[in-house]
């Protein structure tokens, strides 16, 4: 990948800290030149409902695995722009959004990315795929990898790969030496019958001597995406040790939602999505929305800059939405007022701002201008509502904000 893909992410995530900060930050960053998230682990579905997207709405998101930029297409909207300082995600949305285009019909569509490892995903590829792809994107997925093209991971099991599937594979790997297995959990017939697996299964794994010393370096959660400032604001939540809110978050994915429900629970306890006929799905997966995301296909774009240098470019008052993941956390003062100066410039009235935080404190308040957040307002019941309805689970809250003009 280039230096200047290099220098745009060291740029996001380098802050002004201490030497052994800066090399952790620096080691982080090196990930992002590669793929990390295969599945975004957002709930589209809450931001969805907290958008409220109409035919009319222009939005700008982060990217990753672009499951949420192709699932807020099928609402609809006038146009979606992601963006994503990682090669390898924009790579990935291009990739779906040639797919959506140009496979033949959902089935086709749903093996390649629901199943994702089928020896005759390759031939869809060449079919029908490739010869719609961007020479940036397909220059990627038929680049190597050791000995194989890249684009043959959706033969032997993409969510597998990546940092995040990995880091999935590693915690299987110490579930399996404290002796426990997932599929009594896959199998439960009720949020009773979780919470049980949870106390009975999981809950003591955390006690284990190795999950405690893990847990105490900061470079542990690089698999979750998650950077040293990142670190600091979950640990910041259990009083200085990040152990027990894991515990926590690992309890709510498990425990708050009926399993056969939550397809992020699938991905970290089965590495896959349910392959029950009803089985949960990203929207975006889901065949009724199949046709809505064909037609809308070419409403999407993904860019590999970021969020502020692309809003710069754009006009005053063209955007309705934006969706910021937990970009912010990443975030020193500086970059925070630059991003929101190009948000409040580009927004119209009614504008909406999305995101997630590691912690469950809002981190704008005190940071960003009074000049510039006094125009918004916070909405807390949408906030509340959408922290406790985001199935991944992995956040301490998702925040809302409405531009009052």
């Amino acid at each position: 990948m280039s230096s200047s893909a290099q220098a745009q992410l060291d740029a996001a995530v380098l802050q002004q800290g201490d030497a052994a900060t800066g090399w952790l930050e620096r080691q982080f960053s090196r990930l992002f030149l590669g793929l990390v998230y295969p599945q975004i682990w957002e709930d589209p579905v809450v931001d969805m409902a907290a958008l409220e997207i109409a035919p009319s709405d222009h939005l700008v998101c982060i990217a990753s695995g672009s499951c949420n930029l192709l699932s807020y297409l099928t609402a609809g909207p006038a146009s979606v722009t992601a963006v994503d300082l990682s090669p390898a995600h924009v790579a990935l949305g291009q990739l779906k959004l040639a797919a959506a285009r140009s496979l033949p019909d959902y089935a086709a569509f749903y093996q390649f990315f629901g199943r994702a490892d089928m020896p005759s995903n390759l031939p869809l590829y060449e079919r029908y795929i490739m010869p719609n792809l961007g020479l940036d994107a397909r220059d990627y997925w038929e680049g190597r990898q050791l000995f194989n093209r890249r684009i043959s991971v959706f033969q032997k099991g993409f969510y597998h790969y990546g940092v995040l599937g990995r880091f999935l594979g590693a915690v299987h790997l110490v579930a399996g030496l404290g002796r426990v297995s997932f599929a009594p959990l896959l199998a439960a017939r009720s949020v009773q019958e979780q919470q049980v697996f949870f106390d009975q299964k999981i809950a003591p794994l955390f006690d284990m001597w190795l999950v405690r010393k893990l847990a105490g370096f900061r470079a542990a959660l690089f698999g979750l995406g998650i950077p040293p400032a990142q670190y600091d604001k979950l640990a910041a939540d259990g009083d200085g040790d990040v152990l027990p809110v894991l515990r926590e978050r690992v309890r709510k994915l498990m425990c708050d939602f009926p399993i056969r429900e939550n397809y992020f629970a699938w991905q970290a306890f089965a590495r896959g999505y349910d392959p029950a006929p009803d089985g949960s799905l990203p929207p975006y997966l889901q065949q009724r929305n199949f046709q809505a995301l064909r037609d809308n296909a070419e409403r999407g774009r993904i860019v590999n800059r970021s969020f502020t240098d692309q809003l710069e470019q754009e006009p005053d008052g063209s955007k309705q939405g934006y969706i910021l993941l937990d970009a912010q956390d990443w975030m020193n003062d500086s970059q925070l007022n630059a991003l929101w100066q190009q948000i409040t410039r580009t927004a119209t009235p009614g504008a909406k701002v999305i995101f997630r935080t590691g912690g469950t404190e809002d981190i704008l308040p005190g940071r960003v201008a009074p000049a510039i957040l006094d125009r918004w307002s916070y909405d807390l019941e949408v906030s509340e509502k959408g922290t406790k309805q985001d199935r991944s689970a992995i956040y301490g809250a998702f925040h809302l904000y409405r531009f009052q003009g």
